[in-house]
């Protein structure tokens, strides 16, 4: 997955776990895609700050993640689903297509 994709799905899901301060920097860099400087300027802060800044967002995300697993459980129900959706468009094998159907459905459910 791309860095920037994984950091905003990330931020997505537990940007609101971040202080007001660090969400304001973080959404900076991300989403406004400014430099260092310009946050810093911004900030009223050093770029040092804003570097070390970032670098603990990413840890906390990462690590919010790694105990979590909200990202994780989302992209394989997003899989599932985007699966499902093609079968259902297919032609052929109702019978078949009905069983995967079925049984990507209660995978789905039982992340739920």
């Amino acid at each position: 997955m791309n860095e920037i994709l994984e950091k905003s799905l990330l931020y997505d899901f537990y940007g609101e776990l971040l202080s007001e301060h660090r969400r304001k920097v973080y959404e900076a860099s991300l989403f406004e895609d400014l430099s260092l400087s310009e946050i810093a300027e911004s900030e009223g802060i050093s770029r040092q700050a804003v570097h070390d800044t970032l670098k603990n967002c990413d840890k906390a995300l990462i690590n919010y993640e790694s105990k979590l697993h909200l990202v994780e459980r989302f992209l394989k129900i997003k899989g599932e689903v985007t699966e499902i959706e093609k079968l259902s468009s297919l032609e052929g094998d109702e019978k078949r297509r009905l069983t995967d159907i079925g049984r990507i459905a209660a995978s789905v459910l039982g992340e739920l």
